[in-house]
């Protein structure tokens, strides 16, 4: 039986360079793609670059989170259909795909984990899209686990604790939400629970990749600036305060039953994870 062949989209990105740096460590034969290499919006190139793919995983998005809400048509493109586009060629190949979304499907009203079959009600562009990915990815009769995660940062891309780092210690003082809660999750970990999940044989379906517990975004805050050794004065504040053109959920805690059915370990709480991430995220 041949090595099992890896093909990263999206792989230039932040989470898509911690894959592809996790699968090299393990050995794995894998092509890393970024839109220069297989335009995920072309169907003949999407084709070609997944026909020796044993397992397609999908780490492109439109992110802009804000500039979706006026951009919705180009928001919809990259999110919806392009992993539509994805998953149709993967199901054509015989492969297996992975595709990443996001916590934002959710309306972000609730009081306890979203589980992972929990009704999607997105209030944003881009929860909307990303919504439609979904969909379309399930609709193709890819042999697909969506992933959706939630807080993400990493060492290879802009991400809250970098942003936070820099303008506390620039301006010596911060105001930060405290009454949005979350999961922050190292694009690391991701990466290596999307790998055991592929390893463990997981059945197609949707999994919560997100570190276990949660916490605010000021609590968060606060222990980033504490591994960073940047003194600032760090206060609480509210979403109210910082109008954006999106809207943020308030609620972004995800349950990891689905992973645990699967046999695989869920990711380790927050925290702890961000003691290990820290040095190579904000030095």
């Amino acid at each position: 039986m041949r090595p099992t062949r890896w093909l990263v989209l999206g792989a230039h990105g932040m989470l898509g360079r911690d894959l592809v740096e996790v699968l090299r460590a393990q050995g794995a034969d894998v092509v890393a793609a970024g839109r220069g290499d297989v335009d995920i919006l072309d169907g003949a190139a999407v084709e070609r670059g997944v026909a020796d793919a044993d397992v397609v995983v999908n780490c492109a998005a439109y992110t802009a989170v804000d500039a979706a809400e006026s951009d919705q048509e180009a928001a919809e493109r990259l999110n919806g259909d392009a992993a539509g586009v994805v998953a149709r060629a993967c199901a054509a190949a015989g492969a297996r795909m992975v595709h990443v979304s996001t916590d934002y499907v959710f309306a972000g009203d609730a009081a306890e984990p979203y589980s992972e079959d929990a009704p999607i009600a997105p209030v944003s562009v881009y929860g909307m899209t990303k919504a439609s990915g979904e969909r379309q990815v399930r609709e193709s009769g890819a042999d697909a686990l969506i992933v959706r995660t939630a807080w993400l940062y990493g060492e290879h891309g802009a991400c809250f604790p970098k942003t936070i780092a820099k303008v506390a210690a620039d301006r010596g003082a911060i105001a930060v939400v405290d009454d949005q809660r979350g999961q922050p999750t190292w694009t690391r970990d991701l990466a290596d629970l999307i790998v055991r999940l592929i390893a463990a044989g997981a059945p197609a379906g949707t999994y919560h990749g997100t570190s276990s517990g949660s916490c605010t975004w000021f609590e968060f805050a606060r222990d980033v600036l504490l591994s960073a050794d940047v003194v600032a004065e760090l206060t609480p504040t509210t979403t109210d305060a910082f109008p954006r053109p999106a809207p943020r959920p308030a609620w972004s805690v995800l349950g990891h039953d689905a992973t645990v059915r699967a046999g695989v370990e869920s990711i380790g709480h927050w925290r702890d994870r961000w003691l290990l991430a820290a040095q190579e995220v904000v030095g």
